[in-house]
């Protein structure tokens, strides 16, 4: 494809062109934006290459040969000065076209069955915005034209699903320059998020965890001592208040720290459990932000577990335990597991760390569950197990994560008395089961197309009069659902009882409820699912009934 710009536009610069998990991309700095036209050329120019069959040639190259092969290449010779110096600086070359590259590749431009170029965006040098701004194409390649076109079905579909296109259509959430990349949730929308949060309560309350409310704002002192203001600061917001300098918190970790550490506690004590939804703000630059996936203001499912190397087992098997119940209900399933191990530079003793993997790999056995193992992959505080799961389009999301954390309670001077009356150090589970509930709730929507479950939508009935004199039965049966704690509205619009339908079908609400002549008489509802089924009429008790079973059962 880069070869392909450059004989196009000759005055290309280019940036860099890795692989991503589902295709590539090329960043070029050029004299304009590419057009949907340019797009189409480009893609031309390629096939031709490909029908020439060009042969992918490897070139090794010292470092004064290399800058003068690239010599008007700026980002080229950027990479060039970064290469160790014991290191190659290699290229491939196929026609009249060469690029830094380590390989491998294919044998020739022929060996390439299916590709599509997919579109083009902007994204600065490096993603630093003091940098250039580069234009930036996406493409990807398939081993077949089959593979290809099922790829770019499941695209469209996710397009569809899009949940930044849903949210608005849904009236769930909204954004506004006025607060770049905080979303405005909207009543529906609240509902939603809501409705998540209880959820995660109602399994606290039966997982043991206690609730806390801390502060957004601390003093930098606070992060000084945690450890992020030396190596998250510039992933975070600060304020001035009389003289002193503060930090809107990014984490909840420090917080719970400071709670633990103001009385003395006991093994006896041990594990307690804090969970904290609180606010929380991360610097996230403009060009990584997306919809509710990335957002610079958020809160989440967050907890520490504090607790003695003995329990880290029976925490962790919990932890699994609720996190497994959780994903079921939200019909995630194939989770995959990893296991990250200690890396080379680390904090805590061997003795620490092998008490502290064992304990997890333990678990994961002992649950019968299929992990990857990452050695030299955890944090330098401790090992972790991320969870992750595909959506109903098959894209994989990390959601879930333990990690063991040693620095915590040494950083804030953390002890236990031990049975034997010494004073010793707990060990910190940092977890969350869901993560950030704001991108959680963009990964549902898409997951579920915008059709949440009937517990989980924020309308769960629309009560359809098909004429005005049917109204007052309409707001009656309004009336006594909402009473039993379902969320119904009544469409009053002056419109055709099959628009209301159409309507309530595209706000993906569960049920519809019409009523006419009939229903009035039979004290009854005509029920019609957003799946377009007709239930036929129905007497109110048993359509409550049937509605409330649904809801309280989450199905």
């Amino acid at each position: 494809m880069a070869g392909a710009v450059v004989a196009l536009f000759p005055n290309a610069k280019l940036g860099i062109g890795p692989p991503t998990e589902d295709g590539f991309y090329y960043d070029f700095l050029v004299d304009r934006p590419f057009t949907p036209e340019d797009l189409e050329a480009i893609d031309a120019r390629m096939r031709e290459d490909l029908a020439r069959g060009l042969p992918f040639e490897f070139v090794e190259l010292s470092l004064k040969d290399s800058k003068k092969r690239f010599a008007d290449q700026q980002f080229k010779l950027e990479i060039i000065d970064e290469v160790p110096a014991d290191e190659p600086i290699t290229t491939y070359r196929h026609g009249e076209f060469e690029d830094l590259c380590r390989g491998p590749h294919v044998e020739s431009t022929g060996a390439i069955p299916a590709f599509k170029l997919l579109s083009v965006a902007g994204a600065y040098w490096r993603g630093d915005e003091r940098r250039p701004m580069l234009q930036r194409i996406y493409g990807t390649a398939f081993e077949s034209q089959d593979a290809l076109d099922d790829y770019l079905q499941r695209l469209e579909e996710a397009q569809r699903r899009d949940h930044r296109k849903l949210g608005t259509e849904l009236g769930l959430f909204l954004f506004d320059p006025i607060a770049p990349a905080s979303p405005f949730f909207l009543p529906k929308g609240a509902t939603v998020y809501n409705l998540l949060v209880n959820y995660v309560r109602e399994l606290y309350q039966r997982y043991g965890y206690q609730e806390v409310i801390t502060p957004q704002v601390f003093s930098t002192e606070l992060w000084k001592r945690s450890g992020h203001y030396d190596t998250y600061r510039e992933n975070m917001f600060f304020i001035q208040i009389d003289d002193r300098e503060y930090g809107i918190k990014p984490m909840n970790c420090p917080a719970a720290a400071l709670i633990y550490a103001s009385q003395l506690h006991s093994y006896r004590d041990l594990p307690l459990r804090y969970a904290d939804f609180g606010r929380l703000h991360r610097y996230e630059r403009s060009g990584v932000t997306h919809g509710l996936t990335r957002v610079r203001t958020f809160s989440q499912d967050d907890a520490h577990i504090f607790c003695t190397p003995e329990q880290i087992a029976e925490e962790t098997k919990g932890f699994i335990g609720m996190l497994t119940e959780a994903y079921k209900l939200f019909h995630f399933e194939d989770l995959r597991i990893a296991l990250s191990l200690r890396p080379e530079k680390r904090i805590g003793s061997d003795e620490i760390w092998d008490r502290a993997e064992a304990a997890l790999e333990s678990v994961l056995h002992d649950s019968q569950s299929t992990y990857q193992s990452k050695p030299g992959e955890g944090a330098f505080y401790g090992p972790k197990i991320d969870f992750f799961v595909p959506d109903a389009l098959g894209r994989e999301w990390q959601l879930g994560t333990i990690q063991l954390d040693f620095s915590l309670p040494e950083r804030f001077d953390l002890e236990y008395v031990a049975e034997d009356g010494s004073r010793r150090r707990p060990v910190v589970l940092h977890r969350a089961m869901v993560g950030s509930i704001e991108r959680f709730l963009g990964i549902l929507i898409e997951h579920y197309a915008g059709a949440f479950p009937a517990w989980l939508a924020p309308v769960q009935a629309v009560v359809i009069p098909i004429t005005d004199r049917h109204l007052e039965y309409a707001s009656q049966v309004q009336s006594r659902l909402a009473s039993r704690g379902l969320r119904v509205e009544t469409d009053t619009r002056n419109e055709r009882m099959n628009a209301k339908v159409r309507q309530a079908q595209l706000q993906k609400v569960p049920y519809m409820l019409i009523v006419g002549d009939r229903e009035v008489e039979q004290e009854a509802v005509a029920v019609r699912l957003r799946s377009g089924e007709d239930r036929g009429a129905l007497p109110l008790d048993q359509v409550e009934a049937m509605i409330l079973g649904v809801v309280d059962a989450r199905e």
